[in-house]
């Protein structure tokens, strides 16, 4: 959606940061940014994101295969249903996140640009003598993604209108008995087909639509909703609290450090790489580090830290890390940050020049 008046590319910012790694340059913005969250925000709009990676995982044993390798619960998924996984390291650290979907007769997954070329290696590694044939198939789709309360409003105008809400099931406590949780996804997300191909997914921060390449054109002006740059995307989603792999984790994440157990993560599905840490942790309750949104005093910079900048305390040492900072057009200066666990709520810190403060109402 680079054609759209006023866009600015990321690229054309700034070729470095991880959203220009994807598949494509998308928008940053068009031209004002502020409008367009508050667009998102009370409204509706349509978000380019087509930089992300799309997997396709067809064959007959589709789901038990992704059930065996993944942290997720999909032995029994099925046609129209999405979820969230998490592929991990032996030692239980976060390697990838990917939305889940089924259609028809393929399990899809959407991925972080810069971790797409791997995710597929892992798969196609783990394949075995086991009958699928995962494959990119980035080149001829694309993610959008609608977000806004009058977003449904915008899904009537294709005719998708039986989308239920997202569904989470709530995390057990620790040393939980067994059968405590179903034997079905933890978290459940709609999938419908569109009406020009591709699916749309009911998500956690609106829709998320995998469509074509070729019609996102026409798709996007069926929808009858402005476009928002991925800035005003980012925006919502630090507010919202929701972490993005390789922004809001690092090589030593824990899941349960960025709270990606409740969408992604089944403490009850047996055996699969990093399931021996996951468990472990979850029983003692105390991972060593977690996720919190920080205000940012922005006098001594108006520009946002980059991913990853250390979190530092009064001493000036080390005891975190940014994922994502945005300016947001009610709370100003924000991010979401990865800190040691036993940092203070009301703990002095700083970002390189910039005062900081966790902020204690919001529970991450």
């Amino acid at each position: 959606m680079l054609n759209v008046p006023g866009a600015v590319g990321i690229r054309e910012l700034d070729d470095s940061v991880p959203d220009a790694q994807g598949f494509t340059d998308v928008a940053a913005h068009y031209g004002d940014p502020s409008r367009e969250q508050r667009t998102l925000d009370t409204e509706a709009g349509i978000v380019d994101r087509s930089h992300r990676g799309v997997l396709a995982v067809p064959g007959v044993e589709r789901a038990s295969w992704l059930h065996s390798i993944s942290t997720q619960h999909l032995a029994d998924l099925h046609d129209g249903q999405g979820t969230e996984l998490l592929i991990l390291s032996p030692h239980g650290h976060v390697e990838h996140h990917a939305g889940v979907a089924e259609t028809g007769d393929t399990v899809w997954l959407d991925t972080e640009p810069a971790s797409t070329a791997d995710l597929l290696t892992f798969l196609t590694k783990m394949v075995f003598m086991t009958r699928v044939e995962p494959r990119d198939a980035t080149a001829g789709h694309a993610v959008l993604s609608l977000v806004g309360p009058r977003a449904a409003e915008a899904l009537a105008r294709l005719g998708i209108t039986d989308l239920p809400s997202p569904s989470v099931q709530p995390v057990p406590g620790p040393k939980f008995p067994s059968g405590a949780l179903k034997p079905q996804p933890t978290s459940g997300y709609a999938v419908r087909p569109l009406p020009s191909g591709g699916f749309v997914r009911a998500g956690r921060l609106g829709y998320d639509l995998v469509v074509p390449r070729e019609g996102v054109a026409a798709l996007v002006s069926a929808l009858g909703v402005p476009p928002a740059g991925l800035w005003a995307y980012e925006a919502l989603r630090v507010a919202a609290g929701l972490p993005r792999a390789g922004f809001e984790t690092d090589h030593r994440t824990l899941p349960s450090e960025v709270g990606l157990i409740e969408p992604a993560v089944h403490l009850d599905k047996g055996c699969y790489r990093g399931q021996e840490t996951v468990a472990r942790v979850h029983n003692l309750g105390k991972p060593p580090r977690r996720l919190v949104l920080l205000h940012l005093d922005g006098i001594s910079s108006d520009t946002p830290p980059p991913v990853h900048a250390p979190v530092t305390n009064e001493a000036g040492k080390q005891i975190g890390f940014v994922g994502t900072a945005v300016r947001h057009h009610e709370l100003g200066t924000i991010a979401l940050a990865v800190l040691k666990r036993n940092t203070p709520d009301d703990a002095p810190l700083r970002v390189g020049e910039a005062a900081a403060a966790i902020d204690p109402t919001v529970s991450l």
